[in-house]
């Protein structure tokens, strides 16, 4: 199995330190938090009981991000998976998270290959531009996660990601256009 299909193994020791495994060093949650981001799983151990602590560190990346401002899940979101747990057995919710990104995943891969070199639409005046918004729509709508965008637009691993031109006021535009969309999602209920 390669190195990087392996979850990366991250002990935390009773002084409540996270060390890294593979580089051996001490590792933050902002930094367990870029592995995810690079597509590394991760797996947290407490190194004298054993026990499994990846699902409490990965809530608690979440919370803090979420407490900086960085609102990703909506209320009503947050709202349902509240309930969920008061649903004996957990309720579907799990699966139904668990589909949805999935889904996802499986959504950017495939707008990734539609989007290659050999795809006509490239030579479209203003399609580097257009190319630009939608990545930075699909970072804003996961959080950057799924990593499908990068590299997989242009299919050549050795091209750099060109900033849009205006890239501040195209990203406050898509998170304006995802905010109405949640707020017209909310309305459907």
């Amino acid at each position: 199995m390669a190195e990087k299909d392996k979850p990366l193994l991250i002990k935390r020791y009773a002084s409540r330190r996270l060390y890294n495994t593979e580089t051996s060093d001490y590792v933050t949650l902002e930094d367990i938090a870029g592995f995810i981001r690079a597509n590394r799983e991760v797996q947290i151990i407490d190194l004298k009981s054993g026990d499994d602590l990846t699902r409490q560190y990965l809530l608690q990346i979440i919370a803090e991000h979420e407490s900086r401002g960085e609102n990703v899940l909506p209320v009503d979101v947050l709202n349902d998976l509240v309930r969920s747990y008061m649903v004996p057995g957990g309720g579907v919710m799990p699966q139904f998270l668990q589909s949805s990104f999935d889904m996802l995943r499986d959504s950017q891969s495939k707008m990734a290959e539609n989007m290659s070199v050999m795809n006509p639409m490239t030579q479209i005046p203003g399609f580097d531009a257009l190319k630009a918004q939608q990545e930075a729509f699909l970072k804003a709508m996961t959080g950057g996660m799924g990593g499908a965008m990068g590299n997989g637009w242009t299919g050549s691993a050795q091209e750099e990601e060109k900033p849009a031109s205006g890239g501040g006021e195209d990203l406050a535009e898509i998170k304006k256009q995802l905010a109405d969309l949640q707020d017209k999602l909310s309305k459907l209920k």
